[in-house]
């Protein structure tokens, strides 16, 4: 092999190198971005609204929204539309406790949180918000989970089990579970611990007479 053409090839290398060390530090740039313009988000909607409850007209907040959107959004671009301010009013009201957005925010998009807005309980916005990180859930996979009731169910499943198995709370965190069961979100209450047990009967089946017995003798 010639000299020009090792060098060539080592070069490469190198690149291929350097290129991975590179988007690696692009990606966890892009992060920091993603979570301190999230929290800039949160820190406008605030600000705003602790100036409209400076005044009880509601005409008043409706005129410094319009105002201050319109100058924010010539000075810093179409994320402060009035539209999009409106959203972050909303996000500092949804998500009143400031304390728990930073490891949130690392982790969530914008988007995210906008699909949780519409949630009524604290505990099933980060319900959502914690599976969204723990299985890296997209906006849409995030708004299919809520669509298909996955908290509700999943706390139903729990409170069933809460007195006659309750070493059994938490188990169904995984909505898939529930679809395992063949559990449509118009099941009646009753009918989960007797499909439960069912499965798991099916299932020790499955494995075996001698393994059954085992079982059941435990």
């Amino acid at each position: 092999m010639l000299d020009s053409e090792k060098t060539i090839f080592n070069t490469s290398n190198l690149v291929l190198e350097l290129s991975s060390l590179i988007e690696d530090s692009k990606q966890k740039i892009a992060k920091v971005a993603n979570s301190t313009l999230t929290l800039l988000f949160w820190k406008v909607g605030k600000r705003i609204k602790e100036e409209e409850l400076k005044n009880e007209r509601a005409e008043y907040g409706k005129q410094i929204l319009s105002s201050v959107s319109r100058q924010l959004e010539m000075k810093y671009g179409r994320n402060f539309t009035e539209k999009n301010v409106r959203r972050m009013i909303r996000f500092a009201q949804e998500f009143s406790d400031y304390n728990i957005l930073p490891p949130l925010a690392a982790q969530l998009s914008w988007s995210h949180f906008i699909e949780l807005f519409p949630l009524k309980s604290k505990e099933a916005k980060l319900y959502y918000a914690q599976n969204c990180i723990e299985q890296k859930w997209g906006k849409r996979e995030l708004r299919n989970q809520i669509q298909r009731k996955a908290y509700e169910r999943t706390e139903l499943a729990n409170i069933q089990f809460s007195n006659s198995h309750p070493d059994l709370i938490n188990t169904f965190k995984d909505p898939y579970v529930l679809d395992f069961l063949n559990l449509k979100n118009t099941y009646l209450e009753n009918d989960l611990e007797k499909t439960i047990l069912q499965e798991l009967e099916n299932f020790v089946l499955e494995l075996g007479k001698e393994w059954k017995l085992n079982y059941i003798s435990c």
